[in-house]
């Protein structure tokens, strides 16, 4: 349950009136809810507990708040100097052998603790009609979410669009819909929908809905099958940057099954598509879904591959250090995957600028990074020594390693640095070696 924040409204007293709090919480308490009982016993503490932990509210009038654990009181107690306590917290810090009040830091001249019947009413009044309210927007929403099921059976062309956004809308906003379209089998309903003659119009409005579902291992299957996955890869690639993000979210739920199929994401057009995601600098924020797809699925071969054709290796190389921490740490796994390849490791060594931004982050971000980029270096190095050694000396690697080595790195990486140190150090004179690496003043 999150920590609760004091809402803009307050509760004050004025002439035994309640002032400046919802109207419908005031007649509440002055005027008498039918459903409510005054009485702050088990039953009634049992039923607040448990409306306050479905409705987990943001927002809280600050007087219904204990200012020992900042969250809603269900038994307010009230101490002499006038302030109110949650009773169980209050009585755990008299136990502590505390005799003072926690809020004001007075001396307590009377231990007792004073119910606080008419605040127990008010919290349980408010908190009931805003559960009320939410039960019934739940029960709505389910309806609402029916309906449209219903009417998408039936409707095509711009009332199918509109249909489809209004589903949209209420799934977004109300967990019910959600279970309801589950339920009522809606997900086959909306899966049916894409396939290759499926628009843009009504296929984003659809994906839109699915990634906000949970989805059942029969309804990634069917998702899975190749028109629909090409459907997808088409919106991904017309769409709007949300729209791209929903369908990056979307191919990841996909590819996490079991009997997920290789074929499936090895598509030239995909990795176009998540690579100029990635290259959008106008929308930063869809360059961790992108290269989160891309980790999940460079892995496997014959994907590593194409993804070397289609000219991942030079765009991350130039991308890099312009990514935050977690792009950057998953760029390097990405090129540190595609390393394994052949074809990966002759662009790795292609681009000139490889060894020098490697050597630059190097140490810079987390270890995993500097895992990732010790092991492209040493990749390169040893496939081609005697060039790569040389480039790695001017960008001053040496000095770098002996950082590693002499750090609080794990025992893999530190083996990682020596090994690329001595095979540097093999392929340079001694002289060039220190001179360049000013190994020296390093040590020093």
């Amino acid at each position: 349950m999150p920590m609760f924040q004091p809402s803009k409204k307050d509760v004050g007293f004025e002439d035994g009136r309640i002032l400046d709090l919802d109207t419908a919480v005031k007649d509440g308490v002055l005027g008498g809810l039918p459903h409510l009982g005054y009485g702050c016993g088990l039953a009634e503490k049992s039923d607040l507990k448990k409306m306050i932990e479905e409705l987990n509210l943001p927002e809280v009038p600050s007087v219904f708040i204990c200012p020992i654990s900042l969250e809603p009181m269900q038994d307010p107690v009230t101490l002499c100097t006038g302030q109110t306590y949650e009773k169980s917290n209050i009585l755990k810090w008299f136990s502590l052998g505390h005799h003072t009040c926690p809020t004001t830091m007075q001396e307590l001249w009377d231990s007792a603790v004073t119910p606080n019947r008419t605040l127990c009413h008010l919290i349980d009044a408010w908190f009931s009609q805003k559960y009320v309210q939410m039960k019934k927007r739940s029960e709505d929403a389910q309806g609402q979410a029916t309906e449209l099921l219903t009417s998408l059976k039936k409707v095509k062309g711009q009332a199918r669009i509109q249909s489809l956004k209004e589903l949209r809308q209420v799934v977004g906003n109300h967990s019910t819909a959600r279970k309801t379209i589950v339920d009522e089998s809606g997900v086959a309903l909306l899966s049916s929908l894409l396939g290759p003659f499926t628009s843009y119009a009504v296929g984003s409005e659809v994906i839109a809905i699915l990634v906000n579902l949970t989805l059942s291992h029969e309804s990634k299957t069917n998702l899975m099958q190749p028109a629909k996955v090409s459907s997808i890869v088409d919106i991904l690639n017309e769409g709007s940057v949300e729209t791209k993000i929903n369908c990056v979210r979307l191919i990841d739920t996909l590819t996490g099954e079991n009997d997920f199929g290789t074929e499936i994401v090895a598509s030239h057009s995909l990795l176009v598509a998540l690579m100029r995601l990635v290259r959008d600098r106008r929308h930063p924020h869809g360059h961790l879904p992108a290269l989160g797809c891309l980790k999940l699925i460079c892995t496997h071969k014959q994907v590593g591959s194409l993804m070397v054709t289609v000219g991942a290796v030079p765009q991350l190389i130039e991308l890099i250090l312009g990514l935050n921490p977690e792009c950057t740490d998953l760029a390097l796994f990405i090129l540190d995957a595609l390393s394994s390849v052949p074809e990966g490791r002759q662009a790795l060594k292609d681009c000139s600028n490889t060894i020098s931004i490697m050597v630059k982050l190097l140490m810079r971000l987390s270890e995993s990074s500097t895992g990732y980029v010790l092991s492209i270096l040493l990749t390169i190095c040893q496939l081609y020594p005697e060039e790569c050694s040389l480039v790695a000396v001017d960008a001053s690697l040496a000095a770098k390693l002996l950082l590693v080595i002499q750090s609080g790195c794990s025992p893999v990486l530190k083996q990682r640095a020596a090994e690329l140190l001595k095979l540097c150090s093999l392929n340079c004179s001694d002289t060039i070696f220190i001179s360049k690496c000013k190994l020296t003043r390093t040590i020093q």
